[in-house]
């Protein structure tokens, strides 16, 4: 399971025109679900994102949570973060886990954290959705649940 988190001052979703998720101060979670991925990897990111120190503290140091700032989460599944761009000039995306297991894994992911205590959104999975966010740095950090990076 791979994770792009971003430190947002706002972020929303829309599909449709219509705005589905929107959050303030918080992370931006694009979630990529890969075959194989069980509820470890769901917990590991889960706890991982919600317990990661990349907010400012009062000597601006990166060393406050999401849970510490009681910040939000906008979550929205991205199977493209499976993308294998090393052959050809077509991404392979045969590493993404299938959609139904995908969707169960990504909406345990939204319980998880909203049991770890942060306020969650979303998306709408398989959708074609519009996201906008401004990013606060820009902070931007990528998570591999088997630590492929």
């Amino acid at each position: 399971m791979r994770a792009v988190v971003q430190r947002v001052v706002s972020a929303s979703v829309s599909v449709e025109e219509k705005i589905e998720g929107q959050i303030g101060k918080g992370l931006l979670v694009y979630l990529g679900v890969e075959e194989g991925d069980e509820l470890k990897d769901v917990i590991y990111l889960a706890e991982k994102i919600c317990n990661l120190r990349i907010f400012e503290d009062e000597n601006e140091k990166m060393n406050r949570s999401l849970l510490d700032e009681q910040g939000s989460i906008l979550a929205i599944s991205q199977f493209t973060l499976l993308g294998d761009c090393r052959k050809g000039r077509r991404p392979s995306f045969s590493r993404a886990g299938k959609p139904e297991e995908a969707n169960e894994l990504y909406a345990k992911f939204v319980e998880i954290c909203g049991e770890l205590g942060a306020s969650v959104e979303t998306g709408v999975f398989q959708a074609h959705m519009l996201v906008s966010s401004v990013n606060d740095g820009p902070v931007t950090i990528m998570i591999d649940s088997n630590k492929a990076f």
